[in-house]
């Protein structure tokens, strides 16, 4: 019987993370927004990977009303350090007013993933 007070080894903890790495949520307003600005985001080394979900049904408040819209999502993998370059990228681009432009921490990964993030958003001639 195992010891109550015996710390136990999480199954995943051999993984590495930190604050380091990030993903990050963007919404738009049509498929092709989304593909021009995922596009933009990998050729400025800005992400590593943007995943885009069609048909997303929103619910939000704008201008004092509850508003729904059909959006896409953006979901992106990247280095926290390059997220104000993302948002600044994303404001050139975006054809809303406020754009959802968010993100999360990465806390653990597999180490071989996180590396390919940090590889994939050096300049190049940085590799």
């Amino acid at each position: 019987m195992a010891d109550p007070d015996e710390e136990v080894q999480h199954p995943m903890s051999d993984l590495e993370g930190s604050a380091k790495h990030i993903v990050f949520f963007i919404t738009t307003a049509s498929a092709e927004e989304g593909e021009r600005i995922a596009r933009s985001l990998l050729e400025e080394r800005l992400a590593a990977c943007v995943n885009i979900v069609p048909a997303v049904r929103s619910f939000f408040w704008w201008e004092g009303k509850v508003q729904e819209e059909a959006e896409v999502l953006l979901i992106g993998k990247g280095r926290a350090d390059l997220f104000p370059k993302v948002q600044a990228l994303v404001r050139a681009l975006h054809s809303y007013t406020v754009p959802e432009i968010i993100s999360f921490p990465i806390t653990s990964g597999l180490p071989d993933y996180l590396s390919w993030i940090d590889d994939s958003t050096l300049p190049p001639g940085f590799r």
